[in-house]
Formats: structure tokens, C-alpha cells, sequence
């Protein structure tokens, strides 16, 4: 088991910019199962906007996000989080990839463990999954980057595996 000082459990995050998908992991950190999946515009708690809205503060949305993964991360046991990185499929940075970094420093600042994993094409990934498993468009649109926040920590804790 991969041990991380401050809780057994991984929590995973896909940070996109309309929807935000959390995972977390078993305490033996084997398997990810999903949380939730928050509204990106609903996460300035303070009234800030997301990323990419006119007048959007990149930094202050993160911090938000940092505080609610932060409070999860206490609730569930959680000692890392586990941040997907989106790059581009030439692996180059893309507004994406700044926005989880942005959050990634966040979470750093208020004291957890951060893990960031490439996760080019997971929420593809995850369309095609649930498509295959006959979701329908409303559902697929609803828990797809829950899905995506447990590829991607399912990803990790395999690669972490010891």
C-alpha cells in the first residue's frame, strides 16, 4: 500500500471547466469508486467565477475548490489528492492543464499531499464506457466526470501499487 502521511484513503479529481468529478479510493487504496460531481460555477463559494467567464479569477476558484477538497479529503480519510493533469494529445500544456495546477498549488498551500496524473482522454474514456454500458445522453452527461475522477485515480493507484 502506498502510504501518505495525514489519511489511508486517495482522493481522485477530475477539474474540468463546466463540472468537477471526485473519486476516492478504498483504505487499502486498491480500488476508486465515485463521490460526486460538482457544477464548476458552483464552487466559488465566495461568489467568485469559474475559469474562462469574463472576470473569472483562475486563482480564487481554485482556492475554493482547494477548501472543498480539502474539507472531503478530511471527512473521508483521505492523505492525497490525486489531480488529473489534461494535457493535449501532443502533450503540451493547454488552459486545462493551468486550471488543475492552479488547483493542484491550492491544495499544496493548505497542507495536503498532491499526485498529478495524466489523464489525456479520460473523459472520453468515460463516454465510451458508459455508452457501451447503455447510459442514456441525460445520465452520460450527469456522471461522466465522476467517472473521468475514477479513471484517474484508478490509473494512479495501480501505477502506486506495491
Amino acid at each position: 500500500m502506498n502510504e501518505t502521511p495525514g489519511g489511508r484513503r486517495a482522493l481522485g479529481v477530475d477539474v474540468g471547466s463546466v463540472r468537477v468529478g471526485i473519486a476516492i479510493s478504498d483504505p487499502d487504496r486498491t480500488v476508486a469508486t465515485p463521490v460526486e460531481t460538482l457544477s464548476a460555477s458552483e464552487v466559488g463559494a465566495s461568489g467568485r467565477t469559474r475559469p474562462g467567464d469574463p472576470g473569472g479569477d483562475e486563482r480564487a476558484w481554485a482556492a475554493d475548490l482547494a477548501d472543498r477538497l480539502v474539507a472531503l479529503a478530511a471527512e473521508r480519510d483521505a492523505g492525497v489528492v490525486v489531480i488529473g493533469l489534461p494535457r493535449g494529445l501532443s502533450g503540451r500544456d493547454t488552459a486545462s492543464t493551468r486550471s488543475a495546477r492552479a488547483v493542484a498549488a491550492a491544495v499544496e498551500e493548505a497542507g495536503l499531499a498532491v499526485e498529478l496524473w495524466d489523464e489525456r482522454l479520460s473523459t472520453a474514456e468515460a463516454e465510451r464506457t458508459m455508452r457501451a454500458q447503455g447510459s442514456g445522453r441525460r445520465e452520460r452527461r450527469t456522471v461522466r466526470d465522476r467517472v473521468a475522477a475514477v479513471l484517474i485515480l484508478q490509473g494512479w493507484l495501480d501505477a502506486n501499487r506495491t
